[in-house]
């Protein structure tokens, strides 16, 4: 091959750089003074968010804005042996210490893990908190995923969505190929700058193994869509354009 051809990994660089836009941490004092979204994420248990996009949310809350992750179930069916209750009190706390790693504002929805429903009345209750928080920014599942809960929280978000007009939508991907189905990212967050608050905010799931969730599955997510874009490490997120351009606002 001649100096100057194009490698396949650099082909596969190029092209997924074409297609997406990789999004640099702000670098100066005044960005991040001037930092003022409100970004809310909905994730079905109290891992995913860790899982999907904690490293996006981390980059947010570095630079001073406003970080609520929305919890729909407490994850009480995700601990063998214990009952509802029991499970539910050990992953609120669980939680709550994953968000206090970046500064994040956890809420509880109040479903029941592996009894959860997409209703009106639903709807009306997500679009309710939404609009209280007055979302700029909103993060959820990618709604083909195997996870039937995993469904509800995106079809629950992307519903409220529709009735507020303004705020952008993202969907994360969480273990794909295993949960995630078909998700072909069109947006990607540079997040080695916080690689280490992602792994921590997993790893405070002690209850869930986040530790070997960590190893298994994300770590080496993490890398590939870092090589995607040539970055040590990076989430992928598909944006469902409004009317808006591909960039992530605020970094």
């Amino acid at each position: 091959m001649k100096e100057g051809d194009l490698t396949r990994r650099s082909f596969v660089k190029q092209s997924a750089l074409a297609a997406v836009t990789t999004l640099p941490l702000a670098s100066t004092p005044g960005e991040s003074a001037a930092a003022s979204l409100k970004i809310v994420c909905v994730g079905a248990h109290p891992d995913d968010p860790e899982s999907g996009c904690r490293g996006t949310l981390a980059r947010y809350a570095a630079l001073g804005n406003a970080v609520t992750i929305v919890y729909l179930t407490r994850g009480e069916r995700g601990i063998e042996g214990k009952s509802l209750d029991e499970a539910a009190r050990i992953r609120t706390a669980e939680c709550e210490a994953a968000c206090r790693i970046i500064g994040a504002k956890p809420v509880f929805f109040g479903q029941i893990d592996g009894a959860t429903e997409v209703t009106r009345a639903q709807v009306d209750a997500m679009q309710r908190l939404l609009a209280a928080q007055s979302a700029d920014l909103l993060f959820t599942h990618w709604p083909v995923d195997t996870h039937m809960d995993h469904q509800v929280a995106s079809m629950l978000t992307t519903r409220a969505w529709m009735g507020l007009h303004t705020p952008r939508l993202y969907f994360f991907e969480v273990d794909t190929g295993s949960q995630t189905e078909g998700f072909l990212p069109n947006t990607y967050v540079d997040v080695s700058p916080v690689i280490e608050q992602k792994k921590r905010a997993l790893f405070a799931h002690v209850s869930q193994d986040g530790q070997g969730i960590w190893r298994e599955h994300h770590e080496v997510m993490a890398q590939w869509r870092g090589r995607e874009v040539g970055v040590p490490a990076a989430e992928a997120l598909v944006h469902l354009n409004r009317d808006q351009t591909g960039d992530m606002p605020g970094l």
